[in-house]
């Protein structure tokens, strides 16, 4: 069992990268390993495929709303946006959407934050690299930042009710560290950033999204989410076996599996209110941090990378680097400092 787990882990973290079709159809081979995981694994019940199908449900009515909302009100969206962007200094601009959608996703959900991320970017015609430099610093604070409250993502909200904690707990014990995180990639991003426009910009070339390609990308989300959850639950026999049992420091990087899984369902199954803050501390930033990686580590990871064509090398290429880098930095703050 625990050889062809490994196998669907490593399949799963090297084919997107090497074979275009796969890239291509994401969706549908995360959901083929998902289902091999829970069949190799004997995970698979009743209640497991209930899961798998409600799980989606609110993250896809929440792309289908919003996408729906933004094409009706997509001339007066432009407006706004080019507005703002012809009063603000373009660096000052890159620091802002960095740290306003990191702070806001703890209260407006990350998921809307990836969508109101997603339509800022369409607007700023940038070039194709700074494009997806901007996606992926954004969804690395998005992701911490959702994380400071219960409301904000479904991990946050596990921690909560697994520890019985208080609405103000994660805020509370994580926020002097992940708000001075969000404000460091918005630097990175003002600094790192090409901010000079594209006069014939790449979203300027395409063709208005239609309603049918609104619903498809909805569905597509939905098969992804579903496809994580099988995979999460899969997994579960190689997590239990090889990595509860672990030190904090070392769990803190084994979390980087975080990258290609759902850290909500990592969470749930490391986290337990008999470990020290340091434990949860070790736990949580490390599946946090990760998350940012690559594309399926999160779920604004995916919408974004959805909508705006995205391909995983683009992602890793500055995803693994941040996240390494971030890694590195909490680990000592965490280990060393604190």
């Amino acid at each position: 069992m625990y050889g062809g787990l490994g196998l669907i882990i490593l399949l799963v973290l090297v084919l997107p990268f090497t074979i275009k079709k796969v890239e291509q159809n994401l969706e549908f081979f995360l959901f083929v390993m998902g289902l091999l995981s829970v069949l190799i694994s004997q995970q698979m019940t009743l209640e497991l495929f209930k899961k798998a199908l409600e799980e989606p449900i609110m993250i896809t009515a929440a792309v289908l709303g919003f996408g729906i909302i933004f094409k009706i009100f997509k001339t007066k969206i432009n407006h706004m946006i080019q507005s703002v962007q012809r009063h603000v200094p373009a660096r000052l601009l890159m620091f802002l959407i960095v740290l306003i959608l990191g702070l806001m996703s703890s209260v407006i959900t990350a998921i809307i934050a990836a969508l109101l991320l997603v339509e800022i970017v369409n607007n700023l015609k940038l070039d194709r690299t700074s494009e997806v430099a901007l996606v992926i610093i954004s969804c690395f604070a998005i992701g911490l930042g959702a994380a400071l409250t219960p409301i904000g993502e479904p991990l946050a909200t596990i921690v909560i009710s697994k520890l019985h904690a208080d609405f103000w707990y994660l805020f509370r014990n994580f926020g002097e560290l992940i708000v001075p995180a969000i404000i460091a990639l918005g630097l990175f991003a003002a600094f790192f950033i090409r901010t000079e426009q594209e006069p014939l910009g790449l979203e300027s070339l395409q063709e208005e999204e239609s309603y049918k390609e609104v619903v498809l990308r909805a569905l597509k989300i939905y098969l992804f989410v579903m496809a994580l959850t099988f995979l999460g639950t899969g997994l579960k026999p190689i997590i239990d076996r090889f990595i509860l049992g672990l030190p904090s420091q070392i769990l803190y990087w084994i979390n980087m599996i975080s990258a290609i899984l759902d850290n909500a369902t990592l969470a749930a199954a490391e986290i337990s209110d008999k470990m020290s803050l340091d434990q949860i501390m070790a736990i949580l930033l490390g599946l946090l941090i990760s998350g940012g990686m690559l594309i399926p580590g999160n779920i604004p990871n995916i919408i974004a990378a959805s909508k705006l064509n995205i391909q995983s090398k683009e992602w890793a290429r500055l995803g693994v680097p941040v996240g390494l880098v971030i890694m590195v930095a909490f680990y000592g703050i965490i280990f060393y400092l604190i």
